[in-house]
């Protein structure tokens, strides 16, 4: 049976933000990334659920260094640029009745993207939730992190415990995040000071072990409780959320991951809210990747977002 989609009766505009940068990541190639996808059809698949797609192309920032890290940072002035661009990029999307999709690129741009949509939530008073798919918490600081990537950081960053230059960008917008805004989901790889940090800010975090013993529907009804229509969900989706099996595009492979049917599951459950405000697509790496089939599976996850269904049954 083929999935059918169920596009909404006007059509909305979702404003494609390419990000080409591996500046925060462990591993070259991220900065391949929004080109994977257009080359995959993400455009195409978007307008075919009957969405608006404005390509507004790629932004630009300084180039990969490839330096070791000073003071817990590696690239910090490079990074604290290009997450700048990010936030100027999504908030103006925002502000101009687009749902930004930011194409990554690593996933420290994260600061900039998740910064700008709760400067733009705090200014429209309504909600944010932020659903965080991840093997990876990346809620390590300079002082904690074994390798200074700083793509290990951002959700640390966007709950005010990071390098100055970063919380600036999200003081100077107004924004107040804290642990309580985020869910992670799929977590199964962080590093021991990390874990404890975690604990000690009390994240709500769904692992992997979470997810076996309960599953991807009771899992996803949690992290969703008390979203409503006065909620923007913003989802930021890691590609190494997904079990390397499946999608092997990615620089920090962790065995263990969702499968296709749980991670198209989690894409339909978060349609299903209507509240999906903007989102991140990250760490997908074509130079990892074999024939870019990972672009192509997170493409066909995206359309799942977006109303495409496996759902044949008449909805209750």
């Amino acid at each position: 049976m083929s999935p059918h989609a169920s596009p909404s009766p006007t059509s909305k505009t979702v404003r494609l933000i390419g990000a080409p940068t591996d500046i925060g990541a462990s591993m070259r190639g991220a900065s391949l990334g929004p080109e994977a996808l257009r080359v995959a059809g993400l455009p195409a698949a978007l307008e075919n659920l009957g969405l608006h797609v404005d390509d507004a192309g790629n932004l630009s920032g300084p180039a990969n260094p490839w330096q070791p890290p000073v003071q817990g940072y590696r690239h910090l002035q490079e990074c604290v640029a290009w997450n700048a661009a990010v936030h100027q990029a999504v908030h103006t999307a925002l502000v101009q009745g687009a749902m930004p999709m930011m194409l990554g690129g690593d996933h420290c741009l994260a600061i900039g993207s998740i910064s700008a949509v709760a400067r733009y939530c705090a200014g429209q008073g309504r909600r944010l939730r932020v659903l965080w798919l991840d093997a990876h918490a990346d809620f390590n600081t300079s002082a904690i992190t074994p390798s200074g990537n700083l793509h290990g950081m951002p959700v640390a960053v966007l709950c005010g415990h990071g390098p100055q230059p970063l919380l600036q960008m999200t003081q100077a917008a107004g924004v107040a995040l804290s642990p309580a805004d985020f869910r992670l989901l799929g977590v199964r790889s962080v590093d021991p000071h990390e874990r404890a940090f975690v604990h000690a800010q009390g994240l709500e975090v769904f692992d992997m072990r979470h997810l076996d013993e309960h599953g991807m529907r009771a899992a996803m009804q949690q992290a969703l409780m008390g979203v409503d229509e006065g909620t923007h969900l913003h989802l930021s989706f890691d590609v190494d959320f997904l079990d390397p099996d499946i999608a092997p595009g990615v620089g920090t492979p962790v065995r263990g991951g969702p499968s296709y049917r749980e991670a198209q599951l989690c894409m339909e459950m978060i349609a299903d809210t209507n509240c999906l405000g903007s989102l991140d697509v990250v760490e997908l790496n074509p130079a990892r990747d074999v024939q870019n089939r990972t672009a192509e599976l997170v493409v066909d996850l995206v359309e799942s977002l977006f109303g495409k269904s496996t759902l044949m049954r008449l909805r209750p």
